[in-house]
């Protein structure tokens, strides 16, 4: 089997466990020198993820503007409450007065709470549906990319992405809307009261704030270079923790004795995130402490500023408009250090956006033509394959290095059987996933039913196509579930006619749980035989035209090797079968073998003609045979 190249991503975090740990944090020190990264319009694309919510956003504006604004009603009542009704010019009180203005304030303060209740869910709901549609765009995107892009790319990466930067946004998109609508009609509205109070007054309270902002976009700056460090540890400790913690990860550490390596690997990667989640957590708290401090010292100084106008003779100012403009003042201080805490999270969520859109804005390698057909359209008769002169190299390959493949040509009628074998690392399986297109060829081209695949709808390709390879993948389901992932509407006569068909029906039904038996992550629950007849038979239950079978049967024993090469045998029966072997008897009876040698065909004919020419087959046959 040809293998891709390290990818830089792989290579960037080193291969083996345990080393690159001070030159990580030396990366990290560096990454908070440098800007976040950008994308140009990124902000407007954050906003048009909320388009489809036109109607809930309206609605959540009003209820937020009316809110905030029914917010600042109280403060300015208090001022008649005081000037008039407590304390009237011609002395006594106004208990009329007085009761209705505390019943204003009440019937104020049931609505805003009901006001806010409403704007919670509004905003609830636009912003976890949001973040939902994000996360299934990223998914649905991931989904569309080539087989080569994870070849190189990290599972625990691509889940970090998906996981823990789309959670790290999911704050700023559910309360970005009534944060900053609200807060921001609350910080006006409070101002022009403030100035309907008294202007001078107003003056001195918001002499510091341009300051205050001015500090603000610096601590978000350097937040948002410490939130792209973060992200990148949490990849790689997610990265960690699925190759690790998974079954063949966990045996592996098990049978080579490092458990203890990788829980220091593991230590070392948290103690880094650690570190710089205290570091995002810690920076701005100072700044806004002293925000905090400031404003509120402001009333102190309005009152020291209140008995300097007074004590020069000013009747302007009277008691109401004192603890009114004060009140006002306080209820400034909520909103605006709001405002500074949304401001300061957008601009560290821009590292997380910036990453989402990056994942967002990947092009599939392998993508429909505008005028693509189905394999229904092509010329020639469906289960015909033909390679003509193609060439492959892996994405991100040297370009001095010889090609994956080169000069690769053949032609397999419908219905016969084509095998390929040579020495490891020759590019075979490659070939047979450039004949599926889950590759794209760099040159020459691949025909299937007497078209080029890349004029073929890809979907009608795979449509086409069977594979068995030899790491069969069942999920952590019942049998019946991972057969069903071929045909979902499959009935059981169905499902138990291709496990007879593929010889593990038997075994299945001698099972406590029959066809509802669970298998296991990776079906480690049953033995390698068992694994790969069910791999057939779901094969089979999607009963294609084509089969490509890639070395299904190099990792079992000598017993189960000859129960699924009948079971693969009579699944290839009239169908147009490509055959990755490794052990030569299990292709001797096919129509034509390719011996493949650094991605070239070197010899073809049948199990016979190439015994006869002495070439590298017979070599091979021969060390098979010692």
């Amino acid at each position: 089997m040809s293998h891709p190249p390290v990818g830089p991503r792989r290579a960037a975090m080193g291969g083996m466990p345990g080393r690159g740990v001070a030159s990580r944090d030396e990366a990290a020190q560096r990454a908070l020198n440098a800007e976040a990264p950008e994308i140009p319009d990124l902000w407007p694309r954050v906003v048009a993820l909320f388009r489809p919510y036109r109607g809930a956003l309206t609605a959540t504006a009003i209820l937020v503007v009316a809110s905030a604004g029914a917010t600042v009603i109280p403060p300015l009542l208090v001022q008649r409450i005081f000037d008039h009704a407590l304390f009237p010019p011609g002395g006594g009180v106004d208990l009329p007065l007085l009761s209705e203005l505390v019943a204003v304030m009440i019937v104020i303060y049931l609505v805003t709470a009901g006001l806010q209740v409403w704007q919670t869910y509004f905003t609830a709901s636009v912003g976890n549906r949001v973040t939902g549609d994000l996360r299934e765009r990223l998914f649905a995107r991931l989904q569309s990319m080539e087989l080569a892009f994870f070849t190189r790319t990290k599972t625990g990466v691509i889940q970090s992405r998906l996981q823990n930067d789309v959670g790290g946004v999911s704050g700023v998109l559910t309360t970005f809307v009534s944060s900053i609508v609200g807060n921001s009609v609350t910080v006006i509205a409070s101002l022009v009261a403030m100035i309907v109070l008294d202007w001078r007054l107003t003056l001195l309270a918001v002499v510091l704030m341009p300051a205050l902002v001015a500090v603000q976009r610096r601590v978000g700056r350097v937040r948002a270079r410490i939130a792209s460090r973060t992200q990148e540890s949490l990849s790689e400790l997610t990265a960690i923790t699925q190759e690790t913690l998974s079954v063949s990860g966990i045996l592996l550490s098990k049978v080579y004795n490092r458990q203890r390596l990788e829980t220091d690997r593991f230590r070392a990667e948290n103690a880094t995130q650690i570190r710089l989640q205290v570091q995002q957590a810690m920076t701005g708290q100072w700044f806004f402490g002293m925000v905090q401090v400031v404003m509120s010292s402001v009333p102190a100084v309005i009152y020291l500023a209140a008995g300097i106008l007074l004590g020069r003779g000013s009747t302007v100012l009277t008691a109401g408009t004192i603890v009114a403009f004060t009140a006002v003042q306080s209820r400034l201080l909520f909103p605006l250090m709001a405002l500074m805490r949304v401001a300061l999270e957008v601009q560290t969520s821009r590292a997380l956006f910036a990453r989402i859109f990056e994942y967002l804005d990947l092009v599939p390698a392998i993508a429909d033509a505008p005028d693509a057909v189905g394999v229904d359209d092509a010329p020639g008769p469906v289960g015909a394959v033909e390679f003509r002169d193609v060439v492959f190299r892996y994405p991100g390959a040297r370009e001095e290095a010889a090609p994956t493949l080169d000069g690769v040509s053949f032609r397999v009628e419908p219905g016969t059987t084509h095998a390929f074998v040579g020495p490891s690392g020759a590019g075979k399986t490659t070939i047979v996933y450039l004949a599926a297109r889950l590759h794209e060829v760099s040159a020459g081209g691949v025909l299937f039913a007497g078209e080029d695949v890349r004029a073929l709808r890809h979907e009608s390709v795979v449509d086409n196509v069977g594979v068995v390879s030899q790491e069969t993948y069942l999920f952590h389901a019942t049998i019946a579930e991972n057969l069903r992932y071929a045909k979902p509407d499959a009935t059981q006569a169905e499902l138990e006619r291709a496990c007879r068909d593929a010889s593990i029906h038997d075994a299945i039904v001698s099972f406590e749980d029959g066809y509802e038996t669970i298998v296991g992550e990776r079906g480690y629950r049953l033995s390698g035989g068992e694994k790969q007849r069910i791999a057939i038979a779901r094969v089979l239950l999607k009963d294609p035209p084509v089969l490509l079978l890639d070395e299904a049967t190099s990792a079992l024993d000598t017993v189960s090797e000859r129960v699924v090469q009948a079971a693969l045998d009579r699944a290839a029966r009239g169908r147009t079968t490509l055959v990755v072997a490794h052990r030569l008897s299990t292709i001797a009876g096919a129509d034509v073998i390719h011996v493949v040698e650094r991605g070239r065909i070197v010899e073809s004919g049948t199990h016979g003609e190439l015994l006869a020419g002495e070439g590298l087959y017979a070599r091979l046959a021969a060390q098979q045979a010692d």
